[in-house]
C-alpha cells in the first residue's frame, strides 16, 4: 500500500468522524491511540478530570495517574450517564483541570453520554477534551469538530463492522500545541503522536513512517465505503432500531429488565439487561446460547458477570432478524431455567413492531 492510498483512507475516516482536523491512523487496536493521547497531552503535575461510566473510563484513570497527573473523578452508575451539570460542577471546584477524558458509549455497560453538552462545558472551561468514540462511531451521531472534541479516537470493529487491528485519532490544533509543549510526551515510540506528525503529517503525507498493516487498512476502507454506500443516517437508524427493539422486546418478555434505565442513556451499539432476582446472568446466557448458538449474547464482565446480560447489536448484528432471534433465545433460556411468566412470542412481536416504527419513522 502506498502513501497516497493510505492518506485517502484517512480522509474517508475523517469525513465519517465529521472532522477537518488532522487524523492519525495508528497500526493497532484503539487502546493504542487512547493511551497515546493521554501520555502525549497530559504532563506531570497537571490536573485531569476523568469521567467513569464503565470499564474504559476506569482504565483512563490509571493512565492519567501514571503520567503524574492529579485525577478528579466524576462517576455515574453504570445504569445511566453523566450529566453536563456534574462536569460543570467538577470544573468549577477544580479550576486547574486542563484535560478531560470521556467515553462516548460504553458497549460493556450499554450506556452513552451526552457529548455535545459536555463538550460545550469543557470548551468554556478551556480544557482539552479526549473522547473514546470506538463504540459510538456509525452507531450514533459523532460530530467531532462541532462538539469541540480535541482528541477523538475511533476503532472499526464495532458499528463500522470493520477490523480491530487499526484505529484512528483526530487531533485538534490546540491538542497539537499542548502535546508539543509537553516534555514528557512520548517520542521515538510506538505511542508517539509527535512521531506521526513529524514523519507523516508535516511531510504532506508523502512517505509512510513504517510499513502499514495493509489487510487491516483495506478492511477499514471497505467498512467506510460500505457505510457511505448505505448512507450514514441509515446505518445509525438501524442501530437505534436495534436498541429500541431489544428494550421493547424485553419489556414484553418478562423476567429481564433493561440495565440502563432511561432510553436516552442507552447506547445503540449494545443493550445490557438485569438478570432475574436469584438467577445468575451467566446461566441465562448459557441457556440462551444452547437454544441458539448464533445470537450475539454474553454475560457482563468482571463484577457484573452475575447480574448483567449484554445483547450486542452493532455492525452486522444491527439487523432485525438477529435482534428478534436474540429475544427468542433469551426467552427460551429463561423458560429452560424455570423462570415463570415469560412471553417469548410477545417479545418477538413487540421487538419487531418497535424496529419497524423506528426504521419507518
Amino acid at each position: 500500500m502506498g502513501a497516497e492510498h493510505f492518506a485517502r483512507i484517512e480522509d474517508k475516516i475523517a469525513a465519517l468522524m465529521r472532522t477537518r482536523e488532522t487524523v492519525v491512523t495508528m497500526q493497532g487496536e484503539a487502546l493504542l491511540p487512547l493511551e497515546a493521547c493521554i501520555r502525549s497531552a497530559v504532563r506531570p503535575g497537571s490536573t485531569a478530570l476523568n469521567v467513569v461510566t464503565g470499564p474504559y473510563g476506569e482504565t483512563f484513570g490509571g493512565w492519567l495517574r501514571s503520567c503524574g497527573a492529579e485525577v478528579v473523578t466524576v462517576a455515574a452508575p453504570f445504569s445511566g450517564a453523566v450529566s453536563p451539570d456534574e462536569i460543570a460542577a467538577a470544573l468549577r471546584a477544580n479550576p486547574a483541570i486542563d484535560f478531560v477524558s470521556l467515553v462516548h458509549a460504553e458497549a460493556a455497560t450499554g450506556n452513552t453520554n451526552p457529548v455535545a453538552e459536555i463538550g460545550r462545558v469543557v470548551r468554556e472551561h478551556g480544557a482539552l477534551l479526549m473522547l473514546d468514540a470506538v463504540a459510538s462511531v456509525a452507531a450514533e451521531p459523532l460530530l467531532t469538530d462541532e462538539w469541540g472534541v480535541d482528541l477523538c479516537v475511533i476503532g472499526g470493529q464495532k458499528a463500522m463492522a470493520g477490523p480491530a487491528g487499526v484505529s484512528v485519532v483526530s487531533v485538534s490544533g490546540r491538542a497539537w500545541e499542548r502535546i508539543a509543549a509537553n516534555e514528557a510526551a512520548p517520542r521515538r515510540s510506538y505511542l508517539s503522536l509527535l512521531d506521526w506528525k513529524e514523519r507523516w503529517l508535516d511531510g504532506g503525507r508523502a512517505v509512510l513512517p513504517h510499513a502499514p498493516a495493509q489487510l487491516e487498512m483495506l478492511a477499514l476502507e471497505q467498512a467506510a465505503d460500505r457505510i457511505a454506500a448505505d448512507g450514514l443516517d441509515a446505518v445509525i437508524a438501524r442501530h437505534r432500531a436495534a436498541r429500541g427493539a431489544v428494550r421493547a422486546g424485553v419489556r414484553a418478555l418478562g423476567g429481564l429488565t433493561p440495565y440502563v434505565v432511561r432510553r436516552e442513556d442507552a447506547a445503540p451499539a449494545a443493550t445490557t439487561l438485569r438478570a432475574p432476582d436469584g438467577v445468575d446472568a451467566r446461566d441465562v446466557v448459557a441457556a440462551a446460547l444452547a437454544a441458539d448458538p448464533s445470537v450475539p449474547v454474553q454475560a457482563g464482565g468482571g463484577a457484573l458477570a452475575k447480574e448483567m446480560i449484554r445483547v450486542n447489536h452493532y455492525g452486522m448484528a444491527a439487523d432485525r432478524g438477529i435482534v428478534l432471534a436474540s429475544l427468542a433465545a433469551l426467552g427460551a433460556g429463561l423458560r429452560g431455567l424455570g423462570v415463570g411468566g415469560v412471553d417469548v412470542e410477545g417479545a418477538v412481536v413487540a421487538g419487531g413492531v418497535e424496529w419497524d416504527v423506528v426504521i419507518g419513522g
